[in-house]
């Protein structure tokens, strides 16, 4: 179907799909941009920030959900605000998101997913689609970077009009490729206008009930949008395919010209234009990237997908899988050489954490029974040779959680390594807790003076700051040992160590130097 909008003076420009959106939110008149940094959805902040300095609030929030709170407040204010995160981001943005379904908006509110199938640069493969249901959001999905564009633009507008928040769902292959997209002209930012309904921001039971319903019917009537915005063609009677996001680039990819094709870029689904072409074809083919969300929808008809094999239900999809789904020969293919070695990833040369980690393995030798609690971040390598330094890795902030745990169960001795983004993301309330309790424990929050993994993006706490707000904690100051993390003063740091390892209460430990990769850029 046509773009939803028709540009005059078009200009383009080429840009990766998380930057698509991004413009198409600055175009969409936004005056605030909120996000935590995390792959694949980092440069849609980013190019926010790069490119409209001073003209929109645009900063880092320390987690997703203070993120998603910032936005929320923007919107009540009456302003346009976009959110952007992973999809594991949501997990924890999913308190306010579920209820601010319940209690709407004021000024128009997008939030952006980047899922990121196949796990490149994830712990899970969760797809943000069963959230955006989970809540009775609508959901945009685009093809490629021009819909992403286009469709932000659209979230807003339908946000407004509907007095609810819109997902526009991406994965890592459209996040992070580049092609021309054609923009149209900036829209003005709306004026502050505070909301005045108090009741239906406060989602009390009694009013929430009521709003509940309200909520339920309102998703109920974007039915008929939906059916506005898929792209049924039938053709052929043989085969029909259900295809949505980015998989319907790799059926357009292979598909023979007598298949009849149903588009899908928004949910709720287009259940008229589905049964329709159900109807029309002897069999039906669902094509989506993440999890079997829309075949999982459709038990009533005899489907083929994910369920039964059609096409695998872990990793990404690509040309050739679908080629064989709809029954055609695989393209030949060549087997990578053998001259090509698998490289796993490393710290780099220099890198603090790797004195760090030469640290703990020197105190392991005097405490050979020494666990090592992680968590996520580029110091997740020290899990792999050559240190093999870390022993769990689970999720943002686990390291402190999940190191208290084991000592509650008679674990000893115990260490938890995080790093101080992550720290600052959601480890200060599991370190509060260890030292109301004075755990038997040693903390390191490793101070590289920026949030390495996605970039270098500035933190929220490092040197003197990050010390204060440990305090603050109530560790008590004795034992809160600041390191230089060198490898000159490699025996001088592990004796710091060792005599905080057989201290029968709460230590931390912060390695303090900046990152290697950060120091050459600046």
């Amino acid at each position: 179907m046509p773009y939803p909008f028709v540009y005059t003076m078009q200009k383009k420009k080429i840009l990766l799909g998380d930057e698509a959106v991004a413009q198409g939110a600055i175009d969409a008149g936004i005056s605030g941009s909120y996000a935590y940094p995390g792959t694949p959805s980092t440069e849609i902040n980013e190019y926010v920030r790069s490119t409209e300095k001073g003209k929109i609030h645009c900063a880092w929030s320390p987690n997703e959900k203070v993120a998603y709170e910032e936005a929320l407040g923007h919107s009540w204010a009456g302003k346009r605000a976009l959110i952007a995160m992973k999809h594991v981001g949501l997990n924890v943005a999913a308190d306010p998101f579920m209820s601010s379904a319940i209690a709407g908006i004021n000024g128009g509110m997008v939030l952006a997913v980047a899922d990121d199938p196949g796990m490149h640069s994830s712990q899970n493969e969760q797809d943000s689609r069963c959230y955006a249901d989970f809540a009775k959001v609508p959901c945009f999905e685009p093809t490629d970077q021009q819909e992403a564009y286009d469709f932000t633009r659209e979230a807003f507008d339908l946000s407004e009009k509907n007095n609810i928040p819109v997902m526009v769902r991406l994965v890592t292959r459209l996040s992070h490729t580049r092609t021309i997209v054609a923009v149209g002209a900036k829209r003005k930012q709306n004026s502050l206008r505070p909301a005045r309904d108090n009741k239906r921001w406060t989602v009390l039971p009694a009013y929430a009930r009521r709003m509940f319903k309200e909520h339920l019917a309102k998703y109920d009537s974007l039915q008929k949008f939906s059916e506005k915005r898929s792209s049924l063609s039938l053709r052929g009677k043989r085969l029909g395919v259900i295809a949505s996001g980015i998989a319907y680039n790799y059926l357009m990819e292979n598909a023979p010209k007598d298949i009849s094709v149903l588009k899908i870029n928004f949910y709720p689904l287009p259940m008229k234009s589905i049964e329709k072409l159900a109807k029309h074809v002897k069999k039906l083919i669902v094509i989506e990237e993440g999890y079997p969300f829309i075949e999982r929808q459709l038990n009533r008809f005899k489907i083929h997908g994910k369920l039964d094999g059609t096409l695998p239900l872990t990793g990404e999809l690509t040309p050739d899988i679908v080629r064989k789904a709809i029954g055609m020969k695989a393209h030949p293919g060549r087997k990578a050489s053998s001259l090509l070695k698998i490289r796993p990833p490393r710290l780099c040369v220099g890198c603090p954490h790797a004195s760090t980690y030469d640290v703990i393995n020197g105190v392991k030798k005097r405490f050979p029974k020494l666990r090592s609690f992680g968590d996520i971040g580029c110091y997740t390598l020290g899990a792999l040779p050559p240190y093999n330094a870390i022993d769990t890795c689970i999720d943002m902030g686990a390291s402190i959680g999940m190191a208290k745990g084991a000592v509650d169960a008679g674990v000893r001795p115990v260490i938890a390594v995080i790093g101080d983004s992550t720290f600052t993301h959601s480890g200060m309330t599991s370190l509060l807790k260890a030292a109301k309790e004075n755990t038997d424990m040693t903390v390191f929050i490793l101070d590289n003076d920026t949030t390495a993994m996605t970039g270098g993006q500035e933190t929220l706490a490092n040197d003197q700051r990050l010390v204060d707000i440990v305090k603050g904690l109530g560790v008590d100051e004795r034992h809160i040992r600041v390191i230089d993390p060198v490898p000159t003063r490699l025996k001088e740091n592990i004796a710091i160590v060792q005599k905080e390892i057989p201290y029968k209460g709460l230590s931390v430990i912060i390695p303090v130097r900046a990152c290697v990769t950060m120091v050459k850029k600046r």
